[in-house]
């Protein structure tokens, strides 16, 4: 497991293939679950099927993070964990509370890692008591949240060079996402080792802000999910153990269509970013760096573009526009035309949809394999958002 760059060639992905938790998606729960729309589950599935087979197609190795979580239910010390995890939630009370354990603990590995990213409703579960809280639920409340954001791997670990952090996600909703990852981490045999750099106990960081621009060299947005705290952290730590000697902590406005930095800008060659151009020459950014006894230097902000490529080593940073003009690129930065994932140096997957966006990459020399996201993108999320990069090539 290694990560030192954006776009260095990709080995090993981890992806959630959406599952029963889509189809838990209502009209009257989907805001509260950070959904615009209700997907087609089937065609979600077949959407990201051509997703990781495009992967695969370019010898990427995809790991299911379903197919991992089942796997390491089987050892007890994960499965006590997780299921303490789903039944700690107050609003159970005593007596559901031990129906629902007892439920659990009757599950198969495969099953407890469905319910677990799926949920449970009122209606599937039959106690013999579930006292007072039981008895005043509808019949379609949840027992067990479901997950449907699980969809969006990125946002719950960061791999950066050989160590792993394990994010703390801001939302409500995406909260219990992160102790199934934090326990894939720990107890699976394929990550055995694996040094965590952060964790969920932490304060507030999301990995869609996170970017690895070059080997040492992080940019963390701070916005709607990422707080000025949990970016202080992550430096310190990457710092701290040699792993960065640069980061680059960026304000993005706290809104749906910018709530992380890649929804912004990601990379697609060594020196090139595809960026929303409304915000190219307003973003910028404090330069955080090693202090003396052990504390950090923070330099006033400087315009972005400048600050990452005086980090990185490079002339300059190209900005390859979302789209050809104001109104093309306002709607193709709202439909993820900036969330690309880089496969090697000028090869990335992105939205067909993005067409305006596409053609721009095309014309800078970069090789775009498009991909259907009708119904993926319905919870505001693009390839990067839906992809983990656990091994990449160190950068030459």
């Amino acid at each position: 497991m290694y990560v030192d760059s954006e776009v260095s060639h990709l080995r090993t992905v981890l992806l959630h293939r959406p599952g029963p938790e889509l189809a838990r998606l209502t009209p009257r729960n989907n805001d509260s679950l950070l959904f615009d729309a209700i997907p087609w589950v089937g065609r979600a599935q077949e959407e990201h099927d051509a997703f990781a087979a495009a992967l695969r197609s370019r010898g990427v190795e995809v790991l299911y993070l379903g197919d991992l979580l089942a796997e390491t239910l089987t050892v007890p010390e994960a499965r006590a964990e997780l299921t303490a995890g789903v039944l700690a939630a107050r609003r159970l009370g005593d007596a559901l509370r031990a129906s629902v354990g007892g439920y659990l603990a009757d599950q198969d590995p495969d099953r407890l890692a469905e319910v677990l990213v799926a949920g449970l409703a009122h209606e599937e579960i039959k106690p013999s008591t579930g006292g007072l809280v039981y008895e005043m639920m509808n019949d379609h409340d949840f027992v067990i949240d479901p997950l449907p954001n699980l969809l969006f791997t990125r946002d719950s670990s960061v791999w950066i060079r050989d160590r792993v952090a394990v994010t703390s996600l801001a939302m409500r909703a995406r909260r219990r996402e992160t102790t199934i990852t934090h326990a894939i981490y720990r107890f699976h045999p394929r990550f055995a080792g694996s040094t965590l750099l952060f964790d969920p106990s932490m304060e507030h960081l999301e990995g869609g802000d996170v970017l690895v621009l070059a080997p040492e060299v992080l940019a963390i947005g701070v916005g709607e999910r990422t707080t000025p705290a949990g970016a202080e952290r992550l430096a310190r730590r990457v710092i701290d153990a040699g792993l960065a000697r640069t980061v680059l902590a960026v304000p993005i406005a706290q809104e749906r269509a910018t709530m992380h930095l890649d929804t912004i800008c990601t990379m697609v060659d060594r020196d090139a970013v595809v960026m929303y151009p409304n915000m190219a020459d307003t973003l910028v950014a404090w330069t955080v760096t090693a202090g003396t006894e052990g504390g950090l230097l923070v330099r006033a902000p400087r315009p972005f573009l400048e600050a990452a490529a005086e980090a990185m080593g490079i002339d300059r940073l190209r900005i390859i526009d979302t789209g050809l003009d104001p109104v093309t690129a306002e709607r193709e930065q709202w439909d993820d035309g900036n969330n690309t994932l880089a496969i090697a140096p000028r090869l990335c997957v992105a939205y067909e949809r993005n067409v305006e966006t596409n053609a721009q990459l095309e014309r800078a020399g970069i090789e775009v394999i498009r991909i259907a996201g009708s119904e993926l993108g319905s919870g505001r999320g693009g390839p990067r958002c839906m992809s983990c990069p656990v091994t990449r090539d160190p950068l030459a």
